[in-house]
């Protein structure tokens, strides 16, 4: 690996251990990764660090949109999901945000995690049991988990969280989990209100969710719904107006290119996923006929 690389997830690992209380906990968030090896690539002490390691490290601190010179533009959602984010961990609320698929709730979620100190963010699965949900909660502020039962471990968590100024935890893709960890959240907020921000981000899924929840009375989710204040956070829907600034965000000025982004983009519900693709596939065709037109010349 070459050294400006090195050098480059070396300042990107120093912003990431910024952002908790100590060295040591940051590199305890880390998966795979000593605090020795942590201290060694901010030292500048490199000799006997694998490029696997550096690559590993990479990963876990390193933005890949924005390390991909991919610039994001702050859309009408943007906005949204971080003032819900930032109200959040100031007055450590509880909000569930609602969002279409694609409207860039988790690149904005990242980003804010990235940005400021003491916020966690956990990317939900459907198939994420209870203790791993627990442990990777474990993992992102600081505990390495070995030799702790689950309800060691959620005790541990919850007595960190609270020494925490201010913390900050966002669950993506929250809808997704089972009922059995549902409840883990009822016994976050139990220990943790007024202490600890909490924002959970989803489609509009959860909202059926919920709805049936409570109608055939399942244990948990009234309490559950009660805790998110018995409303969700809806984000507005992506616009032309948003696309056309993505597209002259990220080189693309020509009206017939943009009109060709936007009209691809309409025709899947405005998802931001395929505004990036059909960005791409412009600027590689525009690059393809202008190298095409500079060989006919010569």
């Amino acid at each position: 690996m070459e050294q400006k690389k090195k050098e480059q997830i070396a300042e990107r690992l120093r912003v990431y251990v910024s952002r908790y209380p100590s060295q040591r906990k940051a590199a305890g968030s880390l998966k795979g990764t000593s605090i020795g090896t942590v201290s060694q690539m901010l030292s500048g002490k490199w000799d006997s660090i694998s490029d696997d390691m550096w690559r590993k490290v990479s990963d876990q601190v390193c933005n890949q949109a924005v390390d991909d010179g991919w610039q994001i533009v702050e859309t009408g959602a943007y906005q949204e999901i971080n003032y819900a984010l930032d109200d959040a961990q100031q007055y450590r609320n509880v909000t569930w945000i609602v969002g279409e698929a694609g409207c860039g709730k988790t690149t904005a979620a990242r980003l804010y995690a990235s940005e400021h100190r003491s916020v966690f963010y956990l990317q939900c699965s459907e198939d994420m049991h209870k203790g791993e949900f627990v442990r990777e909660i474990a993992r992102l502020i600081g505990i390495r988990g070995e030799g702790y039962t689950v309800r060691e471990l959620w005790k541990a968590i919850l007595a960190a969280l609270i020494q925490i100024d201010a913390p900050l935890m966002i669950f993506d893709e929250a809808d997704k989990l089972t009922e059995n960890v549902f409840h883990y959240f009822i016994s976050l907020y139990n220990k943790l209100e007024d202490k600890c921000g909490v924002v959970f981000m989803s489609t509009d899924y959860i909202m059926k969710r919920i709805e049936n929840g409570l109608r055939w009375k399942k244990p948990g989710y009234k309490e559950f719904y009660s805790r998110i204040g018995r409303k969700y956070f809806i984000l507005e829907d992506t616009t032309v107006n948003d696309v056309y600034a993505i597209c002259t965000a990220n080189g693309i000025r020509e009206r017939r290119d943009i009109d060709e982004v936007i009209r691809d983009a309409a025709s899947c519900d405005y998802d931001l996923r395929r505004v990036k693709k059909s960005i791409h596939r412009i600027k590689r065709t525009n690059a393809a006929h202008k190298a095409a037109h500079k060989g006919t010349e010569e």
